[in-house]
C-alpha cells in the first residue's frame, strides 16, 4: 500500500497523538520542546510517518528558532513545497514527498550558500544514528 493511500484511522493507529496532530493535521510543536531540537549525533532524520530519509545531521544547525533547523534536504524529490497562506502570512510549507505529512516550513534566512532554513517539527521526525 502506498503511504498516501493510508486511511485516517490507520494513521491514528500508527502515530502518537502529537505526531498525528503535526503530520496529518498541520500542527506544530511548541518552541524549544521538541525531543530532537538538541540532537547532536551524526545520522539521518526520517519522516515519523513513513520512514523516508529527509535530512542528514551535517545540515542541522542551531537557528535559535526553537525547532530543529536544517540548511538542505537529502534529496529534493523527498519533499514537496507548498505555498501556505495560513495565519495571515505567506510561508512555504514542507511536506514529506512520500506520505504527504506536514513537516514544517522553509524560510529564506538560512546560513548556507542556498540561504535556506528548513524549520522542522521534532514530532514529524525520527532519528537514525549512523
Amino acid at each position: 500500500m502506498n503511504d498516501k493511500d493510508i486511511t485516517d484511522e490507520q494513521w491514528r493507529e500508527r502515530l502518537t497523538a502529537q505526531q498525528y496532530a503535526t503530520l496529518r493535521q498541520g500542527g506544530t510543536d511548541r518552541a524549544f520542546t521538541g525531543l530532537l531540537l538538541n540532537e547532536k549525533r551524526e545520522g539521518e532524520y526520517l519522516c515519523a510517518g513513513c520512514g523516508t530519509a529527509l535530512f542528514h545531521s551535517d545540515t542541522k544547525y542551531d537557528s535559535g528558532s526553537g525547532w530543529p533547523s536544517f540548511t538542505d534536504v537529502m534529496n529534493q524529490e523527498q519533499v514537496t513545497l507548498i505555498t501556505d497562506h495560513r495565519l495571515g502570512m505567506v510561508r512555504t510549507e514542507v511536506k514529506c514527498g512520500n506520505c504527504d505529512g506536514h513537516l514544517g516550513h522553509v524560510f529564506p534566512d538560512g546560513p548556507a550558500e542556498n540561504g535556506l532554513r528548513y524549520c522542522i517539527n521534532s514530532s514529524a521526525l525520527t532519528f537514525d544514528d549512523d
